[in-house]
């Protein structure tokens, strides 16, 4: 198995790739999705997931959900990115999922996650300060056959170019994600993506 990740500036073109991962023939219970809430613009599961998890269903039973991976979205917060929208094996990997943990803050953060899945240390943290920047990270683990056609998924034409994002980032001033870095707020999110918009 291998992981392949792509970032995305926009939930709505990360969550097509989710849907044509699946289609390939990617299991849903291999993918992972983790957005940015800060503007809070999903709260449809707030309530259910917090009970789930509560009640014992586990972190990852209730991120993954049991009709299809988008439908079991829920609430967290990700140390230095603040409020996500996640499903998946990532996301409970990120909150050190134990049957019947409750959610709340990620105790691995997403770039120990994402290290301990296979991708770079260095790449994560890019992948990281994406999402603290109102992006939407989509993450597979593939088998080896399937690996060609992921990649081509995740790299199709809405996604981050991650290393012109990193020499972006970089010529701003950003060394790496800071786990205790303040949340951007929204106006900080959309200022950010319009000086990215022409980017790749």
């Amino acid at each position: 198995m291998k992981t392949v990740t792509g970032l995305f500036d926009n939930y709505d073109d990360a969550s097509d790739v989710v849907g044509e991962l699946e289609a390939s023939g990617v299991p849903e219970a291999d993918i992972s999705i983790v957005a940015n809430n800060s503007s809070e613009w999903y709260d449809g599961d707030r309530s259910n997931t917090a009970e789930d998890a509560a009640g014992g269903a586990g972190v990852g039973a209730v991120l993954g959900g049991a009709g299809g991976l988008l439908a079991g979205l829920g609430i967290m917060a990700i140390p230095g990115v603040g409020p996500v929208v996640a499903a998946g094996w990532l996301a409970a990997t990120a909150v050190g999922a134990v049957g019947g943990a409750v959610i709340g803050g990620a105790a691995g953060g997403i770039v120990g996650a994402l290290t301990e899945s296979g991708v770079s240390e260095e790449d994560a943290h890019v992948y990281a300060e994406g999402v603290r920047r109102g992006g939407t990270l989509v993450t597979a683990r593939v088998d080896d056959q399937l690996v060609g056609q992921a990649q081509r998924i995740l790299g199709q034409a809405n996604a981050v170019n991650l290393e012109d994002r990193r020499s972006a980032y970089e010529a701003d001033g950003w060394t790496g994600f800071d786990s205790d870095a303040k949340a951007y707020t929204p106006d900080e999110i959309e200022s950010d993506r319009g000086r990215y918009a022409n980017r790749p």
